[in-house]
């Protein structure tokens, strides 16, 4: 199976990164294809609303941006996972932005997917939590789990093996 983890973090050594790493390890274990598509660092604008890509585009969209190396990877992927440091309740813009021009093509692909949370706080996940459930509602996907870290569970020794369990459990 080809997973595509969609990191949303900016920061490359990070809570989110240490997640990312141990979802990553457990999942090839269990021999399948991750690709880390590294959004919270690429250049990505959110969707514009201007509808050239369902008039003129044939499902591409107007932007000529770095979410062009990330469309071929989601429309091959048979799992996503949706990665992110919690910023201010919701995920992080950068990922925001990903997930806003997954309107161009339409419905991804995938029908299975996770998501991983970091935050220093248990409180800021209610919306992440109701926007993603929405959005597999839409999709008709398989939700195969949500992963919130908080506090000094980051990058704890428990945590990671919990999420490389995770990851291994994907088959």
């Amino acid at each position: 199976m080809k997973i595509v983890i969609l990191n949303g973090s900016p920061h490359p050594n990070g809570n989110t990164k240490a997640l990312v790493d141990a979802f990553t390890k457990g999942a090839e274990s269990s021999g399948n294809e991750v690709v880390e598509c590294k959004v919270g660092s690429m250049n990505i604008k959110g969707c514009l609303g201007c509808e050239y890509c369902h008039t003129k585009g044939e499902g591409k969209c107007v932007q000529k941006d770095d979410m062009e190396k990330v469309y071929p990877e989601l429309a091959t992927a048979d799992v996503v996972v949706f990665a992110s440091p919690v910023h201010y309740f919701a995920v992080s813009g950068q990922l925001q932005s990903v997930i806003a021009r997954f309107y161009a093509p339409g419905k991804p692909k995938a029908q299975k997917y996770a998501i991983l949370l970091s935050s220093a706080s248990p409180d800021v996940y209610a919306g992440i939590e109701g926007q993603y459930k929405s959005m597999l509602g839409y999709f008709k996907a398989e939700d195969l789990g949500i992963k919130e870290v908080y506090g000094d569970a980051n990058k704890s020794e428990a945590t990671l093996a919990d999420i490389e369990a995770f990851g291994a459990s994907i088959k």
